[in-house]
């Protein structure tokens, strides 16, 4: 049966490349389409293997990805100058992870992005999937780690995948970020556990400010300007953390040191509860960012917080709701830190992530209002419908169009469709529609699906 899939797959694709220029970019989704049907399905057959204590593991993953700005020709005067953009993908991605030896194990992952040439290379600047410069297919070693671990310590050296709350994986989208690091945690066996370790580089072309199909020094994939990037001198960025969680209360303190860059001080505390008819998570949350070294001396201003208070409840009926609000206080730096390395703390982010065309979030107050329903009550299985409203309140002295005007307000509408099946295979399906003051309306699609085995 898999040699049969690739058979037809093959003669498909030796078919489509014999097509006409133009008629290949017409039926250029249909093929994808096809492609993506036959890797979801091929991936029923797909098993992880272990070899003499190695295990081979794999995520194959597909998407068509869609950005309308009401821009088809990028004008600065529009969105930021954000060109409409569109495109499918598909992201192999392959791991081997050796046999524990004395509490030290290791692992290797290799993985890539192409998009088979089907694409239009003109629209595909904001994808966000390929090198923007080149948008071309590529290939990385994404992982190569060292760790050990045992009942009260874990340490790891190497590339890694790894998640802290400012600076993470983020594997929403296309392809994770991945980090060169060093870290360590200790389980004190008190309901608390210590973290430290120090970032060195950052790969990830959705959240990385230098080229992401590569890995950079974490001061040259962050969102400073390029000025700043250069006075930090390819500096990495250490950090250490405290995690207490006893089931109901959690809460979290976390210090992030880039230097000559900046700072960043996270803080969170959660109540989690439940009763016979539903459960809830009423948390709160405090972020600062503030520059240092030889940031301080730049026209660059970094110096402001954020203040978040979020309650979700999930109801034994499937229903599920999350409210958030946010505030941003009256400082400046939003733009160069909001995102950079994997970091979205607020509670109020949206389905979509840098998919922002306010001017500012300085002094913004931001509301969200989300409803979710488990389809199973209906006969679904594993299936999740969600419907998002954010609501940012800007302050129009620092909040500035595109085109020169101030704004008051920008809406986010979205909905979701997340679906899991075949012990592995998942799917998430987004559409999102933003009503901004004083620039053309937007929306976004993204349509991804994959097999984990």
């Amino acid at each position: 049966m898999g040699q049969a899939v690739r058979t037809t797959a093959a003669m498909f694709a030796c078919r489509f490349l014999l097509l006409p220029r133009q008629a290949r970019r017409k039926h250029s989704l249909l093929f994808s389409l096809f492609i993506a049907a036959l890797l979801c399905g091929h991936a029923r057959f797909a098993l992880a293997y272990e070899i003499n204590g190695f295990t081979i593991s794999g995520d194959q993953r597909a998407g068509w990805v869609q950005y309308d700005y009401g821009n088809p020709s990028g004008k600065p005067t529009i969105n930021k100058g954000h060109e409409n953009s569109r495109g499918f993908y598909v992201m192999p991605k392959l791991s081997i992870e050796t046999p524990t030896y004395k509490n030290f194990r290791a692992k290797i992952t290799g993985a890539g992005a192409t998009d088979f040439g089907l694409n239009n290379h003109d629209k595909q600047s904001r994808n966000l999937v390929f090198d923007p410069e080149d948008n071309e297919s590529f290939a990385i070693l994404q992982e190569l780690y060292i760790e050990y671990e045992d009942d009260r310590h874990h340490a790891l050296v190497g590339r890694n995948e790894i998640y802290t709350p400012m600076i993470e994986h983020d594997d929403y989208y296309m392809l994770s970020n991945s980090f060169e690091v060093a870290s360590y945690t200790f389980d004190t066996r008190q309901n608390t556990r210590l973290h430290a370790g120090y970032f060195h580089k950052m790969a990830g072309v959705w959240d990385s400010g230098a080229n992401g199909t590569e890995f950079h020094s974490m001061s040259d994939a962050s969102a400073v300007p390029k000025i700043n990037k250069i006075e930090a001198d390819e500096s990495g960025v250490s950090y250490g953390g405290v995690d207490f969680n006893n089931g109901q209360h959690r809460g979290q303190f976390w210090g992030y040191h880039a230097e000559d860059l900046y700072n960043i001080v996270f803080s969170q505390y959660n109540y989690t509860s439940k009763n016979d008819s539903f459960s809830y998570d009423a948390g709160a949350q405090f972020v600062n960012f503030s520059d240092t070294g030889a940031l301080e001396d730049s026209i660059t201003t970094i110096n402001y917080s954020l203040y978040s208070l979020k309650y979700d409840a999930a109801f034994n009926n499937g229903f599920s709701i999350a409210t958030g609000a946010t505030k941003y206080t009256d400082g400046d730096g939003q733009g160069a830190t909001l995102g950079a390395w994997g970091g979205y703390p607020s509670f109020t982010n949206g389905l979509i992530y840098h998919f922002f065309e306010a001017g500012s979030l300085r002094n913004a107050e931001v509301y969200k209002l989300q409803g979710a329903y488990d389809l199973s009550g209906i006969g679904l299985d594993n299936m999740v419908f969600i419907s998002r409203l954010t609501y940012y309140d800007l302050d129009d002295k620092h909040s500035i169009s595109s085109n020169g005007r101030p704004q008051s307000y920008m809406k986010l509408y979205g909905v979701r469709l997340k679906s899991t099946f075949m012990d592995g295979g998942y799917f998430t399906g987004t559409f999102e529609y933003h009503d901004t003051d004083h620039e053309k309306r937007a929306w976004a699609l993204r349509l991804i699906g994959g097999y984990k085995f």
